[in-house]
């Protein structure tokens, strides 16, 4: 879809068919299950997050890398469907597109295997192809999905707001990474792995959590909390931790939480977009606004609101 405006979220990451199963709990190692329901979806946190902002009215564009199977050209389609640019998301010839296998409860706990195919050749050579994207956007968005150089490199390479979902989590997470990073943001489980923490699940662990990785290097760090919300702090304020609650799901609501994480990136950037000038804060709020309504449906982008 040709865009008369420049482009207000550039997404450099990954992108992923789900196969999606459903089954009364997870199974436990070993264990064969019995599922009730079985979906195909779009998914990658990259491509998710790209059009969580997309559905909220961004204009979004999307530096992905697919394969040349029947997966990469139905995601094409999709993504322009989504109005998404997708002037770089390149189907590379001998190279599958990356897919998920996820397993979701009854209770929408999930648990999810990837092999990334395609997106492991996403480049620093890629950034340079879009440098006119990373010229006009205001917001760059990236993943873990990807490899860590062209990351990197494309972090270095932006002078907006750079958020880095720092999915999945890195034990060692490189310190460049986290210097670079405008926004840090991981959930609680990324968060203890990543600051050496037994558990992060309350909002005081958070904020134990966000001073360690300040210590590490980052400049903001969010940290998600689920129904919790969020919890985030900055180096300029250090030892000043917000809590940002989100709004209230009766458990019998929640259908599958997966992708609620990808929502609330999507979201985030979206709202720092649009609000460049705004509270972090008040960005963070609604994106957790965002999340609570994704967790209500099934699927990961099909269960992304619409504006």
């Amino acid at each position: 879809m040709a865009q008369t405006q420049s482009t207000e979220v550039l997404v450099f990451g990954s992108a992923i068919i789900d196969f999606i199963c459903y089954t009364p709990r997870l199974p436990k190692p070993g264990e064969t299950l019995h599922g009730h329901r079985f979906q195909t979806g779009y998914g990658g946190k990259g491509a998710n997050q790209c059009v969580a902002a997309a559905r909220l009215g961004s204009r979004t564009a999307l530096v992905a890398k697919l394969g040349t199977d029947t997966f990469g050209a139905d995601y094409l389609r999709q993504l322009r469907e989504e109005g998404i640019n997708v002037e770089h998301v390149q189907q590379l010839e001998g190279q599958t597109t990356g897919v998920a296998q996820i397993g979701v409860s009854d209770g929408g706990e999930n648990n999810i295997i990837i092999v990334v195919g395609a997106n492991s050749k996403l480049s620093s050579c890629d950034v340079a192809q879009a440098e006119a994207l990373f010229q006009e956007a205001k917001v760059l968005v990236c993943q873990l999905e990807t490899p860590i150089e062209a990351t990197l490199t494309a972090l270095k390479s932006f002078r907006g707001v750079s958020i880095v979902n720092a999915a999945p989590a890195m034990e060692n997470t490189p310190r460049e990474l986290l210097q670079l990073a405008g926004i840090f943001c991981v959930n609680e489980s990324e968060a203890a792995l990543m600051t050496q923490m037994a558990i992060v699940e309350t909002v005081e662990q958070a904020q134990t959590a966000i001073a360690k990785l300040i210590e590490m290097g980052a400049n903001t760090v969010i940290i998600t909390l689920g129904k919790l919300g969020a919890v985030f702090g900055s180096a300029e304020s250090k030892g000043a931790y917000r809590h940002v609650p989100a709004p209230h799901v009766p458990s019998e609501k929640v259908v599958d939480t997966t992708g609620a994480g990808d929502a609330f990136i999507g979201a985030l950037a979206h709202n720092i977009a649009r609000n460049p000038k705004g509270k972090l804060e008040d960005s963070i709020a609604a994106a957790c606004a965002v999340a609570s309504q994704s967790v209500q449906l099934p699927g990961t982008q099909a269960s992304f609101p619409r504006t």
